[in-house]
């Protein structure tokens, strides 16, 4: 019986010991593919999720500013979009409101083109805006402008309502010009895209009320 119970636990030790280095070799190659996981997702574009530069702080006296220029009255019969677009956003007035084909390759139902000023050209705003019948069809525009976009990303996010996403925005540093940006964003339906100085643009794109 003691030869039994010698050979019994000798095998049990065996055992163990193979079941040790397996449970080791594991921990060794599940180690190898985390490391390799790493190196990859920092040395391969595209692996690696970067997250967009954290919009700049709202100017105080942009958002909080009054007009000193009366706003341009908009076209007899304007539409219900149309006059969603505000008369001022802090000094910033509405200057001119016109009806453009810009996006009429998407085919919205309809477009508009305003611009937005202090009275001084050099701090004037453009701003085109357009609704389609459907959100696919805004988003597939919105898709499209924003690839169009060239320079440095100042910002990027969702747009909500109610706490509910019903778009995305972005603003982007014009390539060309480092004084100059652009802002799009989509609200379901409707596409709009900013254009104007930087400071500007990054505060109006988070104080217009559309």
């Amino acid at each position: 019986m003691n030869a039994m119970a010698n050979t019994s636990r000798a095998s049990v030790d065996t055992s163990s010991s193979d079941t040790a280095r397996r449970a080791r070799r594991v921990v060794v190659v599940a180690a190898i593919i985390v490391v390799l996981a790493l190196v990859s997702a920092f040395g391969w574009p595209g692996w690696a999720v970067r997250s967009a530069p954290e919009p700049a702080p709202i100017s105080t006296a942009i958002a909080s500013a009054k007009p000193t220029i009366e706003a341009t009255a908009l076209p007899e019969g304007a539409t219900a979009l149309l006059q969603a677009m505000p008369d001022h956003v802090g000094s910033y007035v509405r200057v001119s409101a016109d009806t453009t084909d810009v996006w009429s390759a998407s085919k919205p139902l309809e477009e508009y083109a305003l611009a937005y000023s202090t009275g001084d050209d050099a701090t004037k705003v453009s701003v085109t805006v357009a609704q389609w019948s459907a959100t696919e069809d805004a988003d597939e525009e919105y898709l499209d402008l924003a690839k169009a976009l060239k320079g440095k990303q100042l910002a990027a996010g969702n747009v909500k309502v109610a706490g509910e996403k019903t778009g995305s925005y972005v603003v982007v540093q014009d390539e060309d010009d480092e004084n100059a940006a652009s802002a799009l964003w989509r609200n379901d339906t409707v596409c709009i895209l900013m254009t104007g100085p930087v400071a500007t643009v990054e505060t109006l794109v988070r104080t217009f009320p559309l």
